[in-house]
């Protein structure tokens, strides 16, 4: 009898402040998933909403917090009261909790980091504790189609930072609402992004059957918190001007009864009001007229049922991503907008009567598949990571052969292009220095900074190899890069040698090798050959380049990895490939009984280092530096007289 695959499992972590948005759209997910095949636990940390239905979904309530007027620096319990110390440890517990009893193949995290800054601590315990897990869980971040923009200089970069954690960022939204619209998108960011469409809940509209009430031309919804309430009192004041058209007035259960009952009063008699409905997708179907906010869950809403609609886009505090989407709607004819700040019962009526009077808007550019095409694409992330975990696996095993065959495995690392003291230098220095590996920086001597040699002071177990001399491309156009190839002049290029290496002696010291390396990992023989008479006892490029050609008094040692898609995306490269190569590298060290193969090398750029590489690499060598078979040699070693490559 065939085995049968066990379910999968995923956690989606969500926690709405102020309206339901965001639990809506994150149930909509979970029911998606959970069509899909999925075992979906739904950990929520915001207040309950029970006319949402979660039928299908393992709901995990933590003590609630909410947030009022846009305030989010300023988290409340259940009681209106400041959180307390002991509510957020209780909130992290769960979490931690909740993690080891699922143990989940996917942890989603609904708009952390981009987002929730003030359950920040809450949010990196639940990623630590995934993290620890055996199996870790692909890590998805999902956002929808537009943010609230970093609110000071640097927010996007510390985004960043704690997405390096992450396997992928999904967006509920397509790229006609690009992300750059209100989030800075740099080119690390832009790899990590997958559209996956509008996701709706669309059982809710199959479900909810339409409650009795008096079908009105203009229904007014003012989203699910209690920040709606001056978009209520404008609406019923546009009633009264307006005794000609019929108004439906839907109050958020967030509002208080004393509040809701003033509405009611006041409401004339062509207006009805009450509190929110299920059957709102239902209610707008056979409406003329929405009047709303611009939340994600509402315009969705709008898209599916065709209507027209006037949008007040929530702006309270800093709040900017219900006014950018509320814009985008309007530029694109889909909408009428009316600020918050020019909110009346007037300004409403002069929009009415101009938004009746246009044609219908044509919705047809939304397309409402997200759920489904969400659930294809976190398999799809589920089936990397688990390909990953095995090449993992892998290198493990192989590890274990190494101490189980007393054989040891050297390695070395190389970074080129240096030429001054910069932040994605010093990252990388510290990442050495946190794993005590000894490096070698390939330094541009026409270009290096007095910075640079100020920063080494500080690192003296760095040694500094010759990066070319001015890393310039000196090839013909339509030809592979390379500054020292055979286009110009032994005498010119042996002149440019000679001064980059004077100038790096001059100033680093003793930290200076003589050790060449070309730019691009290209030298011609005849340049190759004159090294020695240069001054130069060593020759590193990459693979196997030189090591045949190169003369017998220069010691060549090459690099063998890089993590970098040069070719493709300038990011990481995919994990499964890099482990496979670094697998393979081991594996021919292993098997070589008869000699001892020269270290094997890693080859980096701090400059082109994002958050994924970079945390790629620590996690690489730490793994490696966890095996007591293994060792990384300083250049000195490495390049030490003996025999080639």
């Amino acid at each position: 009898m065939a085995m049968t695959e066990p379910q999968r499992k995923i956690i989606l972590a969500v926690t709405h402040l102020l309206g339901v948005g965001h639990f809506a759209r994150m149930v909509a997910l979970g029911k998606a998933l959970n069509h899909a095949g999925w075992q979906v636990t739904l950990l929520s940390g915001g207040r309950p909403v029970p006319n949402i239905d979660v039928s299908g979904l393992s709901l995990i309530q933590m003590p609630p917090v909410h947030c009022r007027n846009g305030d989010f620096s300023v988290l409340l319990d259940d009681s209106g009261q400041p959180v307390t110390a002991k509510i957020r440890n209780e909130r992290a517990e769960i979490s931690r909790s909740t993690i080891l009893s699922v143990r989940p193949d996917v942890l989603v995290t609904e708009l952390y980091p981009f987002g929730r800054r003030a359950l920040a601590s809450e949010y990196e315990a639940l990623i630590e504790e995934a993290s620890t897990l055996p199996e870790p869980p692909a890590m998805i971040c999902s956002i929808r189609d537009v943010l609230n923009p970093p609110s000071k200089p640097g927010r996007s970069v510390e985004v960043l930072d704690r997405l390096a954690r992450y396997d992928a960022v999904i967006i509920h939204g397509t790229p006609r609402m690009p992300l750059e619209r209100s989030w800075p998108v740099d080119a690390s960011l832009a790899r990590m992004i997958t559209y996956v469409g509008y996701l709706r809940d669309e059982t809710r509209s199959q479900r909810a059957t339409l409650q009795h009430a008096a079908q009105a031309s203009i229904l007014v919804s003012a989203g699910g918190s209690d920040a709606g309430m001056a978009l209520n009192r404008s609406a019923i004041e546009a009633a009264a001007l307006l005794p000609g058209e019929s108004f439906h007035v839907l109050v958020s259960h967030a509002i208080a009864e004393e509040a809701f009952g003033a509405l009611h009063s006041m409401a004339p008699a062509n207006a009805l009001v009450e509190r929110a409905r299920p059957d709102f997708p239902q209610l707008l179907v056979g409406a003329a007229l929405s009047i709303s906010q611009a939340g994600y869950n509402t315009v969705l809403d709008l898209a599916a049922a065709g209507t027209r609609a006037i949008l007040v886009p929530f702006s309270a505090g800093s709040e900017q991503e219900q006014t950018i989407r509320a814009e985008a709607l309007q530029a694109a004819g889909l909408a009428q907008v009316v600020r918050e700040t020019d909110l009346s019962g007037p300004a409403l009526v002069s929009a009415v009567r101009e938004t009746l009077a246009a044609p219908p808007p044509d919705w047809s550019s939304f397309s409402l598949d997200g759920g489904e095409r969400a659930a294809t694409a976190i398999g799809r992330f589920d089936a990397e990571r688990r390909a990953i975990l095995d090449a993992w696996k892998r290198l493990d095993r192989l590890l274990e052969s190494s101490v189980a065959l007393g054989r040891r495995l050297s390695f070395w690392i190389r970074d080129d292009d240096a030429t001054a003291d910069v932040p994605a230098l010093r990252r990388f220095l510290t990442l050495l220095e946190n794993r005590n590996i000894p490096g070698a920086l390939a330094v541009i001597p026409a270009g290096t900074a007095t910075s640079l040699q100020a920063l080494l002071v500080q690192h003296p177990r760095l040694e500094v190899l010759q990066h070319g001399y001015s890393h310039a491309n000196h090839s013909p156009r339509g030809e592979k890069s390379a500054e020292f190839g055979g286009h110009r002049s032994l005498a010119e290029m042996e002149r440019e040698i000679r001064l980059g290496r004077e100038r790096l002696e001059d100033m680093f010291g003793g930290q200076a090798l003589p050790v060449f390396v070309p730019p691009w990992n290209r030298i011609s023989p005849a340049v190759a050959e004159r090294l020695p008479a240069l001054g130069l006892s060593g020759l590193s490029t990459f693979g196997t380049a030189n090591t045949a050609t190169a003369p017998s008094n220069l010691v060549v040692r090459n690099t063998h990895w890089d993590p970098i898609d040069w070719r493709g995306n300038r990011g990481l490269r995919p994990r499964v490939d890099l482990l496979t190569e670094a697998c393979g590298l081991i594996e021919a060290h292993l098997a070589r009984t008869d000699i001892a193969l020269p270290p094997i090398g890693v080859l980096t750029h701090h400059l082109q280092h994002d958050g994924w590489i970079h945390a790629f690499l620590d996690q690489l060598v730490g793994r490696l530096k966890s095996c007591p078979q293994v060792d990384f040699l300083s250049a000195s070693q490495v390049f030490a007289p003996g025999r080639g490559d």
